[in-house]
Formats: C-alpha cells, sequence, structure tokens
C-alpha cells in the first residue's frame, strides 16, 4: 500500500455518479461494495476506489484519520 495513495483518497473526490464531490474516504461501504460486485471503473479512480473498499471491508478507515488533519 503506497501512502500516497492513501493521502489521495483523502484529497480526490468521486468525479461523477450518485456520489459526485464527495471525497473517496467519505464514500458509504454500500456504493464501494456495488462497484466491488459490477468491477471497479479504469484509472487511478478505479484504483483508488478499490483501495477505500479494502480499508472499509477490513475495518481500516481509521487509518485516514491522521491523513485528514494535514
Amino acid at each position: 500500500m503506497d501512502p500516497e495513495h492513501l493521502q489521495l483518497l483523502v484529497t480526490r473526490v468521486m468525479p461523477y455518479g450518485k456520489y459526485q464531490g464527495r471525497l473517496i474516504a467519505d464514500l458509504p461501504g454500500n456504493y464501494l461494495n456495488w462497484f466491488a460486485r459490477k468491477g471497479f471503473p479504469h484509472g487511478e479512480i478505479g484504483k483508488l476506489l478499490a483501495l477505500m473498499h479494502e480499508l472499509d471491508h477490513n475495518g481500516l478507515t481509521s487509518l485516514l484519520a491522521p491523513l485528514r488533519k494535514r
């Protein structure tokens, strides 16, 4: 897991869809689960969504708290 990718989770916003404009770190778990079932998009957004899904699914979202304070 690249620390730079973790930082992107708390700075990059969802560019489209139901949660457009929301930080990727703030996307609800059921939305991330939907992507996991249907397939993550290609590119950086897809990689970030997959990473956020893993953190959420494994109860590791607290790792992002220190990054939000920067």
